[in-house]
């Protein structure tokens, strides 16, 4: 059984979640500089650095979110990030993560998973002002929640390889939204730090569970 689909079919126990939760903050940690580099050519320059900020504070209270019930630990994070987090990522990332906090039961289904995740995107949505196409986060969640809604066989490798894709493929886009849209044309050509973080972060999950 595909890992994605054992999670939706299982109580996620402490231990799954803290190594979930251990593995998105170490990969966003670990890609700071990147994600920064990536924000230098078309944005503020602080992408990395700030998302570094918000994951430091969620992995040093890692204990206490890991004995949470799964929604209460992802409004948790939530919190942490719009508190820790500058810029637009922090309100935008803390608006995923507390929308499905919410929307998600403590033992969710595959069901449960992709519609909460459809209402967390439709809330960053009205958030940033912004939809998918614009050269943004959505351009990675909104084809991996398609994936998630479709099911089928090798769930968490589809989904890990839809976010990879739709992270890259901002490279093409000119961006509409946030201080990238003030380049213009000279947009294009440069993949968007929030997509790569989006897809760094999908990607993580999909690698604990087993895709």
């Amino acid at each position: 059984m595909d890992g994605l689909e054992q999670v939706a079919e299982h109580r996620v126990d402490q231990t799954l979640q803290r190594r979930l939760i251990e593995t998105v903050a170490s990969v966003v940690i670990d890609h700071a500089d990147e994600l920064t580099a990536l924000d230098q050519a078309i944005g503020d320059g602080d992408h990395g650095i700030n998302l570094k900020r918000g994951f430091d504070a969620v992995r040093a209270d890692i204990d206490k979110l890991a004995a949470q019930p799964l929604p209460d630990a992802l409004k948790a994070i939530g919190t942490l990030l719009v508190m820790k987090v500058g810029g637009a990522s922090g309100p935008l990332y803390g608006t995923l993560f507390l929308t499905l906090g919410k929307e998600l039961p403590p033992n969710p289904t595959l069901a449960d998973l992709a519609q909460s995740f459809a209402k967390a995107i439709e809330a960053v949505k009205a958030r940033g002002k912004s939809t998918a196409g614009q050269k943004t986060m959505l351009d990675v969640l909104v084809p991996v929640q398609s994936i998630l809604a479709e099911r089928g066989i090798n769930l968490a490798a589809r989904t890990a390889a839809a976010a990879a894709s739709a992270a890259e493929a901002t490279r093409g886009l000119r961006a509409v939204r946030g201080r990238a849209s003030f380049l213009g044309e000279r947009s294009v050509g440069h993949v968007d730090p929030g997509a790569r973080s989006s897809a760094l972060m999908v990607m993580a999950i999909c690698h604990v569970l087993g895709g």
